[in-house]
């Protein structure tokens, strides 16, 4: 039986979170490289990896927000992000695809949860797709519906 070990991101382990992130995610919803490299080296504490046998198989990566915009894309570069603030807001809830529908996700969540309430977090705050809604209500979250608005860019004249 495997040893499974949570722990907080380095940046070595940019470039396999990196591979999670496009195996797991559609299109332009995976962050690039550049970004997971950000949120990693601005915000560790935020960012739980999940390994066994050595190798990282997932990961849960948050910012801070003292005022939650869920369509902010500038926050998802940690633009705004404050360590102090009591909001966190989860960018990726991410398994690599081989281990995915085994019960690792609800695995990853508890300790992350844990680690905000430690920080003194208030809220915990997730965008996810309408078809991982049921996971998350089975983790004990709750879910409050919220649409998610592109901001529209305005030229001036």
């Amino acid at each position: 039986m495997s040893t499974l070990v949570f722990r907080e991101a380095r940046l070595a382990d940019v470039d396999r979170c990196y591979a999670i992130e496009i195996e797991a995610y559609e299109g332009d919803e995976a962050a690039t490289r550049e970004k997971i490299a950000t949120r990693i080296a601005q915000y560790s504490q935020g960012f739980l990896c999940l390994e066994t046998d050595g190798k990282v198989i997932g990961f849960i990566n948050a910012g801070c927000a003292w005022d939650v915009v869920m369509s902010d894309e500038a926050f998802k570069e940690l633009i705004g992000h404050d360590p102090a603030a009591p909001n966190a807001v989860i960018m990726s809830v991410v398994l690599d695809p081989a281990y995915q529908g085994k019960g690792y996700a609800s695995l990853l969540m508890r300790p992350f949860i844990d680690l905000m309430k430690k920080m003194d977090k208030r809220t915990i705050h997730l965008m996810c797709k309408t078809q991982h809604v049921e996971l998350y209500k089975k983790m004990g979250l709750s879910v409050r519906q919220t649409v998610r608005v592109r901001p529209r860019r305005y030229g001036v004249a």
